[in-house]
């Protein structure tokens, strides 16, 4: 009989002989610390927990939780339940709660404390009746539980999780990611970046997106590795902690603020041999910069929620600034033009990716699933870029317009809905700028209601109680008119060259 391609099965085959190795290293305030024996037996005691309030294979668990070691036990447990684990993310307000849950019609819902007057109202409006709140008195429950559980067995194609990504309509999409895409993916990167049981990992990224989620604790739990476990990015914590570790992987805005601290240096980076960067461009100064103040060159890679990482700059080899280097094994990475011909060297055009890592599909969406997948199996990325002469990719916009803003996905349609609804706002677009920290940072330029004065801190305020903080606007400008064109589209590309100085002038 074929081995259970149930992820956590797939970890657990690589998991160090020595079950009393630390796996997960807490800081203060991120949890226990858990030995691999340890996230064995917790993770069983979850899917005992979970599988006793009547859940079954395929249910969804949605979990909006602050960054806790505990988080991973649940998270595996899922797994092992064969439960889709559907994460939140932190910032998330009523408003996108409200679709996410209406949406993904989970079994159970779990939160952290503050969190859990919000989430519970709304599972209870749709009829959830298993809603938990992490603290104590949950610990105590799932502690009771037996430690002993028979993993699941699942077929690559089962799905382990769900993740939105809204779209340029305003609409939210399911991602569903199965076992066997993670592990394709988890694997490939471990072999591409040299993962082994004497990294140590440091762990800053949140865990409600694939960069923490999967493609960090992934490395780590596929190589049996140890993870430095820290409830948050802080560049002082960071660099107190750097000596302790080998690999780390952040966001282009944790490198921006490791420099801007003037205490950081080499001597900090003596043991490390690998700092990866990812979910958004890393800017060429800041590649430059880094190196010359840490000795390390930044590896940059390329992905998305949809597919998890598509391309790596080399462990071994010339890691270019501003290219996230050639595909992975076992990727296939495609530029087309418009009517999806092959374009030749450094062609701008579609970037296509084809390989076991891409999803299944968005959940619920079958047709928009047919929409973004052309007739040979390759997914439109919706990403602009070109091949160079050595095969690396670069990426050099997004046909989306998606703004990437520390690391996070945000979508302009999203946010220009909830500012139209504004009585006194005509209409909006919603644009990215370049930011020193942020890397993009988010723009709307509004037209007042005919005869309106508009007070932006007042107008930011009003936002701040419907949309996540991270897809605030920085900056609110007012205009009397959105240029167009003559189909009477709004030219975006117009309006961030006019802003684009607004925060590096």
């Amino acid at each position: 009989m074929p081995d259970s391609q149930n992820l956590f099965q797939v970890f657990r085959r690589h998991f160090p002989a020595d079950g009393n190795r630390i796996a997960l290293q807490a800081a203060a305030g991120a949890g226990p610390s858990y030995r691999y024996v340890d996230l064995v037996e917790e993770s069983g005691r979850w899917a005992n927990f979970l599988t006793a309030q009547g859940l079954q294979a395929g249910d969804r668990v949605s979990v909006q939780i602050d960054k806790c070691s505990q988080g991973v036990a649940l998270y595996l447990g899922c797994l092992r339940a064969g439960l889709i684990y559907h994460p939140l993310n932190t910032a998330y307000r009523r408003s996108e709660l409200d679709y996410f849950l209406d949406n993904a019609e989970p079994g159970a819902a779990i939160c952290s404390q503050a969190y859990s007057e919000t989430l519970a109202s709304l599972a209870a409006a749709r009829n959830i009746g298993r809603c938990f709140v992490l603290g104590p008195a949950l610990f105590d429950r799932v502690g009771e539980c037996a430690a002993e559980f028979a993993t699941l067995d699942c077929g690559a194609d089962d799905i382990a999780a769900l993740l939105y990504s809204s779209g340029t309509t305003g609409r939210p999409k399911g991602i569903m990611l199965s076992h066997g895409n993670l592990a394709a993916n988890a694997t490939a990167l471990a072999a591409a970046w040299g993962f082994s049981e004497g990294d140590t990992l440091l762990h800053a990224l949140p865990m409600f997106h694939v960069h923490g989620l999967f493609v960090a604790l992934g490395c780590a739990l596929i190589s049996g590795a140890k993870m430095l476990y820290l409830a948050k990015f802080d560049a002082g914590e960071v660099i107190e902690r750097l000596p302790e570790a080998t690999v780390m992987m952040g966001v282009p805005t944790y490198y921006t603020r490791l420099l801007a601290q003037p205490r950081f240096s080499r001597q900090d980076c003596r043991n490390m041999r690998l700092f990866i960067c990812g979910s958004a461009p890393l800017l060429a100064a800041t590649f430059t910069q880094f190196e010359r103040r840490s000795g390390h060159t930044i590896l940059e890679r390329y992905g998305m929620t949809e597919t998890n990482m598509n391309t790596s700059n080399p462990l071994h080899g010339r890691r270019k600034a501003g290219s996230v280097g050639p595909p992975l094994p076992g990727v296939e990475v495609r530029v087309v033009g418009p009517q999806g011909e092959a374009l030749a060297v450094a062609e701008v055009g579609d970037v296509q990716v084809r390989g076991a890592n891409v999803f299944k599909g968005y959940w619920r969406m079958p047709e928009k699933t047919r929409e973004d997948f052309t007739a040979d199996g390759f997914f439109n990325t919706g990403d602009k870029g070109l091949i160079d002469s050595d095969g690396y990719l670069a990426i050099v916009g997004r046909s989306k317009d998606m703004v990437i803003s520390g690391g996070l996905n945000i979508y302009p349609k999203e946010v220009e809905l909830v500012i139209d609804e504004l009585e006194d706002i005509c209409e909006s677009a919603v644009i990215g700028v370049p930011h020193p920290d942020f890397g993009e940072a988010v723009v709307a330029v509004v037209v007042p209601q005919s005869g309106t004065d508009i007070d932006a801190s007042r107008l930011l305020t009003r936002l701040k109680g419907q949309l996540a903080n991270y897809k605030i606007p920085k900056k609110i400008v007012c205009v009397t008119q959105l240029p167009r064109n003559a189909m009477g589209k709004v030219q975006k590309n117009l309006l961030r060259e006019t802003y684009q100085g607004l925060f590096t002038a």
